[in-house]
């Protein structure tokens, strides 16, 4: 029986996959906001070490983990692949799924994947502190693992409404030693900017960027960290896929789908890069991503380039976006509530390499119970998005096929998520074409 599928330690891949080179068509360089012309490593250095911005230009297709990386990951990694029998007979499916599960994590996510070495490479450099964003809480509850792991102090911006939604994570994260800010916040000149102009601010994770890169660029001894859509972030994630390629070829079998949820897109690109190489070679492998009606980045953005924050602090990035102006409705998945996505996948998108669909979050929630109730294991929101795409890929899927998808992250820090979805508290939203529009405006106008 294949239930549960666990590598041994030793088998854990020494190597990430850089995508980069093996892209269809070259991705488009980032820009300096200012001169609009491609930025150059002397300005990434102001928020990046040195190592992770070579990262993010490599042309390298392997790049080595180091020894101290690879012995905090071995707490979790490799973590399991897992037959959903139960969830197979409840949908009446005809093919096999799997998931990979990275829930087992320190920080019950696949975000640690990236926060490890993100955290060393700046130690090495000699940074003291580190400052980030987070939405739903993971990606700060990840840093602050990993900056404890190191010695590090860090500083978390939380964006508003997912910080009043889940009071625990700011429990855990404290825990770790870190500092936590509800964004908007008054301490940084963004944020309090945002308060004066609107005091009950509910925040984005746009303007939790915006305050966190105020903060790095503003100390000589801190740099700033980001837990998606960067290069280095989804090079990191792909220990996810790599790990899934054995385990798979270990039983003898292919996908035929693998599925995620999109949010910025580092945990499905972990997931799917790494099979690449095999759909450009003709093998029939769809890459699945889901995403919020509430934030449909990927299925309604345009392709172009934008600021990844707010304030437009950041470089501008080529990729589907609904607008750095965007103000997203405070659904419960606070992780897929991004305005723009990875530049990686939305060139892979353009490319028709990508089938991206949205779901309202009452049916996710509706597949994360149904999840529950079959495998045993209550999923996180943002991971509802994942089994809700999962559930309609399988009742499509024939049977000599597989599907198998990234349980991204558990949901046992988001029960007030589910008091309000047992209690009929949740609300369905589709945003208007308009809201989009409107947002879309203040994006540059560059060919």
């Amino acid at each position: 029986m294949e239930e549960r599928i666990i590598l041994p330690a030793a088998e854990m891949p020494d190597k990430w996959y850089n995508p980069l080179p093996d892209l269809p068509t070259p991705l488009a360089p980032p820009l300096d906001p200012q001169t609009r012309q491609p930025i150059s490593p002397e300005q990434l250095g102001v928020i990046f070490p040195n190592a992770l911005i070579e990262q993010e230009m490599s042309a390298e297709s392997w790049i080595a983990i180091p020894q101290p990386v690879m012995d905090v990951y071995r707490l979790w990694r490799p973590t399991p692949l897992v037959r959903a029998r139960n969830l197979e007979k409840a949908i009446g499916a005809k093919c096999k799924i799997y998931y990979k599960d990275e829930s087992v994590s320190p920080a019950g996510s696949h975000k640690p994947n990236t926060s490890v070495p993100q955290a060393y490479y700046n130690k090495m450099e000699g940074v003291r502190r580190l400052s980030t964003e987070t939405g739903a809480g993971q990606w700060g509850t990840a840093l602050s693992f990993a900056c404890s792991q190191f010695g590090m102090d860090c500083t978390v911006y939380m964006v508003k409404v997912s910080y009043e939604m889940k009071p625990y994570r700011q429990i855990l994260i404290r825990n770790y030693g870190a500092t936590i800010h509800p964004s908007p916040s008054p301490a940084t000149r963004t944020g309090a900017a945002m308060l004066e102009k609107d005091p009950g601010c509910k925040g984005s994770l746009g303007l939790a960027i915006s305050e966190a890169v105020e903060d790095a660029a503003t100390h000589d001894d801190t740099k700033y960290t980001l837990g998606s859509v960067l290069n280095h972030v989804l090079i990191h994630q792909t220990i996810v896929g790599l790990e899934t390629q054995k385990q798979l070829a270990a039983i003898g079998v292919k996908p035929d789908y693998l599925v995620g949820c999109v949010g910025g897109g580092s945990n499905f690109a972990g997931l799917v890069l790494p099979f690449l190489k095999n759909k450009l070679a003709g093998e029939k492998i769809k890459f699945v991503a889901s995403e919020p009606k509430a934030c449909p980045t990927l299925t309604r953005g345009q392709y172009r380039y934008d600021y990844g924050d707010m304030a437009r602090l950041t470089p501008l990035m080529k990729m589907h976006t609904l607008g750095h102006s965007f103000m997203p409705a405070p659904i419960h998945a606070g992780g897929l509530r991004y305005h723009g996505d990875a530049p990686i996948l939305c060139n892979l998108m353009e490319e028709g390499l990508i089938d991206a669909r949205a779901y309202f979050q009452t049916e996710c929630f509706d597949a994360a119970q149904l999840f529950l109730r079959t495998q045993g294991f209550l999923p996180a929101p943002e991971t509802s998005h994942a089994i809700k795409a999962a559930i309609e890929v399988a009742k499509e899927a024939g049977p000599d096929e597989t599907v198998v998808f990234l349980y991204s992250g558990h949901g046992m820090l988001d029960l007030a998520s589910y008091d309000a979805y047992l209690q009929g508290k949740l609300t369905n939203f589709e945003l208007p074409q308009e809201d989009i529009d409107s947002a879309l405006k203040d994006c540059p106008d560059i060919p």
